[in-house]
C-alpha cells in the first residue's frame, strides 16, 4: 500500500498528471448530474461525454472538432454504471478546448450528455480489454446506434453556482439500415476466420461491390478486381443511375468554397456512371471495403498487435470469396489498389506487405509513410511532439493549415481533443488508430502510447517498433532487395505541397529513396501539386473538390494500360475488354 501511495505521488503529484491523462485537479463540487432510466438497461460500460455549444446549429455532438469553431467535450470513464445512479461531473474531468468546467465562462449553452458504449473484448493474446464497437456507423462515437444521450437542452452555466444541473439520457441513437442491393451495386458480409479468433468473438468484413457493365451477359468474363480503399462506406460511393435531383436543396462546402457542392457531387456521380456503363471504359470488379473495428472507422488493411489479422483477412479471405462469387480472375497480377489519405496509405502499405498479392497502388495524399515527418514531428530525433525544443520558449507544432499555410489547429490540441473523447487510444479519431495499427500491446492490453497525450513526450522504444513494423519507406528501404523486383512499376503516389496536414513532407522522403533505387529502379511516379491542399490525386486539370470525385475514372483506365506490360505469359486480357 505504502509502495502504491509513494508510486502515485511521484507520478501524479511530482508531474502534474492525473491517472486519467490530463492534469491532476484538486477535488471539486458537481456541475452536473447525469443518469439514464431502467428502461435503457441496467448497466453500461463507456465513456461518458458532457458537450457544451453557444450555439444551436446543430445538436453539440456534431461540433466538437480541431478548429477554432470547435465547442466543448469534456469526458468521464465508467464501469458497471447502473441505471438511475448518478455520474457527477466536477472540475476533475479533463476537456476540451477549455480542461476543466471551473474555467468554462458563465452564460447561455446548449448542453447535451452521450454515453459512448464499451463492451468486453477477451482476446487471443490473453488480454481483456474494454472497447466500443462499430454497430453499422462506422465506429463513430456520436452516430453508433445504442448509444445514449440526451435530447439538447438550453441552461444557463456559471461555474459558481452552488447547485448542479440535471440531465438525463432517455434518448438512444437508432440503428442504421442495411444498403439494399441494386443491378450495378451488391453487398457482401463474411465472418472472418482469422479476425473472430483474435477477438474472442463474431468479427466481420464487408463491401460494395460495383459490377461491370454486361455483367449478366458475359458469363465466359472474368474480370480484374479494383480495390478503393478509404473511410468506411455506407454504401457505394460516387455512382449514380439518374441525374442530379432537381429539387435538391443546395448546400455549401465551408472546405472548398463552393456553393451547391451537393449538386455537383450528384452530378459527378451521374457522369460516371454514363461513363462506366458506355462502350469504351474497361469492364472490372471495383469493391470498396468495410472493416470499421473497435478504435477506427478502418483497420488500415494490415496485421497490428492491437487490431489483429485485417491485412490477412482482407487480401485472404475477403477478397478471394468476392472473386469467387462475381466471377473475378482472382490472381495477384489482376487486382490493384487506390485511395486517397488513409487510403492511400492502406493502398501502398497493403502493396508494400503483399508485393504479389496485387499489381499496383495509386497512392494519393497517404497518411505518413516516413515517420521522420509524421506530419511535422520526426519520431526518431524529436523529443517532444507538441512543442520546437528551445531553452526559453515553447514554441508549439501546427497540426492543421490552409494552402496559404495559416494555422487553425495545432499537434497539441489535436490530441487533447482525442484524450477528452477517449482514454487508452480510445477516442475513435486519427492519432489514436495511428497508435492502435502501429504500436505494440501494452502490458494492460491496450496500444502503447507513442508519445505521452498530454505532455507530448515521445517515447522512442515505441518508435523503433513502429521504424520496423510500419514506416513504410524505411521498410522499402531496408528491404528493396527482395522487395524492388517485386514492386516495380507497382507505386504511385500523389500529394499537394500543400497539404492540410503536412503529410507532403514525408512524400518528399519517400520519393528521394525510390529515385536512388537501382537493381531494379522503381519505375513509377511521385507527383505534386502545386499550392494544392489535401487529398490532391495527380489530376493537374481539376481543382480538388472535383479530382476527389473521380478515382474510379482516373485510375481504372490508366491501370489497364499499365496491366499490359506487367501481367504473365498467358494472363486474360481480353475477356473483360468487350
Amino acid at each position: 500500500m505504502r509502495v502504491a501511495l509513494l508510486l502515485c505521488t511521484f507520478l501524479f503529484c511530482n508531474l502534474g498528471l492525473s491517472a486519467q491523462g490530463g492534469p491532476a485537479k484538486p477535488a471539486a463540487k458537481a456541475y452536473f448530474n447525469v443518469t439514464f432510466p431502467a428502461s435503457k438497461g441496467a448497466q453500461f460500460d463507456g465513456r461518458l461525454l458532457l458537450l457544451m455549444a453557444k450555439n444551436d446549429k446543430s445538436e453539440p455532438r456534431f461540433q466538437i472538432a480541431d478548429g477554432p469553431t470547435s465547442q466543448l467535450v469534456f469526458g468521464l470513464d465508467v464501469n458497471a454504471w447502473k441505471a438511475e445512479q448518478v455520474k457527477t461531473f466536477t472540475s476533475s474531468e479533463f476537456g476540451y478546448p477549455i480542461e476543466g468546467l471551473s474555467q468554462v465562462p458563465a452564460g447561455t449553452y446548449f448542453v447535451q450528455v452521450l454515453l459512448d458504449k464499451y463492451e468486453t473484448f477477451k482476446r487471443s493474446d490473453g488480454k481483456t480489454v474494454k472497447l466500443p464497437t462499430d454497430r453499422g456507423e462506422g465506429r463513430q462515437w456520436n452516430l453508433a446506434p445504442g448509444n445514449l444521450m440526451s435530447k439538447p437542452v438550453k441552461i444557463t452555466f456559471d461555474p459558481k453556482a452552488a447547485k448542479p444541473i440535471s440531465l438525463v439520457m432517455d434518448q438512444e441513437i437508432p440503428a442504421i439500415p442495411e444498403p439494399k442491393d441494386t443491378k450495378y451495386v451488391k453487398h457482401i458480409k463474411i465472418r472472418s476466420e482469422r479476425l473472430s479468433k483474435f477477438w474472442g468473438r463474431d468479427m466481420y468484413l464487408g463491401a460494395h461491390i460495383l459490377l461491370p457493365e454486361g455483367f449478366d451477359e458475359h458469363p465466359e468474363a472474368r474480370y480484374p478486381l479494383a480495390v478503393y480503399h478509404g473511410h468506411f462506406p455506407s454504401d457505394f460511393g460516387g455512382f449514380r443511375t439518374t441525374p442530379p435531383d432537381p429539387n435538391l436543396k443546395c448546400e455549401y462546402s465551408d472546405r472548398f468554397k463552393l456553393d451547391c457542392y451537393n449538386r455537383i457531387q450528384q452530378q459527378e456521380a451521374y457522369d460516371f456512371y454514363k461513363m462506366w456503363t458506355g462502350p469504351n471504359f474497361p469492364r472490372m470488379l471495383v469493391i470498396e471495403i468495410q472493416h470499421a473495428n473497435p478504435y477506427y472507422d478502418d483497420s488500415y488493411a494490415v496485421n497490428s498487435q492491437n487490431l489483429g489479422p485485417y491485412g490477412d483477412a482482407i487480401t485472404y479471405e475477403l477478397i478471394p470469396n468476392i472473386e469467387k462469387q462475381f466471377r473475378g480472375i482472382g490472381q495477384g497480377w489482376a487486382r490493384f489498389m487506390y485511395g486517397g489519405s488513409t487510403g492511400g496509405w492502406e493502398a501502398l502499405a497493403a502493396q508494400v506487405f503483399y508485393p504479389t498479392e496485387y499489381n499496383g497502388c495509386y497512392a494519393a495524399c497517404p497518411d505518413p509513410i516516413d515517420f521522420r515527418a509524421y506530419t511535422v514531428v520526426d519520431l526518431y530525433k524529436d523529443k517532444n511532439a507538441y512543442w520546437l525544443e528551445s531553452d526559453f520558449k515553447k514554441t508549439p507544432r501546427p497540426g492543421h493549415r490552409d494552402y496559404l499555410g495559416h494555422v487553425s489547429a495545432t499537434l497539441r490540441e489535436m490530441n487533447l481533443k482525442e484524450l477528452a473523447l477517449g482514454t487508452k487510444s480510445r477516442s475513435g479519431q486519427q492519432f489514436d488508430i495511428w497508435e492502435a495499427v502501429y504500436s505494440p500491446v501494452g502490458e494492460d492490453g491496450y496500444p502503447k502510447p507513442i508519445w505521452d497525450k498530454y505532455t507530448g513526450e515521445i517515447d522512442h522504444k515505441v518508435a523503433e517498433y513502429w521504424k520496423e513494423n510500419y514506416d513504410l519507406a524505411y521498410i522499402l528501404k531496408r528491404d528493396w532487395a527482395k522487395l524492388g523486383p517485386q514492386l516495380r512499376g507497382k507505386i504511385k503516389i500523389y500529394c499537394g505541397d500543400m497539404d492540410n496536414f503536412y503529410l507532403n513532407n514525408a512524400v518528399y522522403l519517400m520519393e528521394d529513396f525510390l529515385k536512388q533505387t537501382t537493381n531494379p529502379h522503381y519505375d513509377g511516379e511521385v507527383d505534386y501539386g502545386d499550392r494544392a491542399e489535401h487529398c490532391w490525386n495527380g489530376d493537374h486539370t481539376q481543382p480538388n473538390a472535383i479530382s476527389r470525385l473521380r478515382y474510379h475514372r482516373m485510375f481504372i483506365p490508366k491501370w489497364t494500360e499499365e496491366v499490359q506490360k506487367r501481367a504473365p505469359a498467358g494472363a486474360d486480357l481480353k475477356s473483360w475488354r468487350y
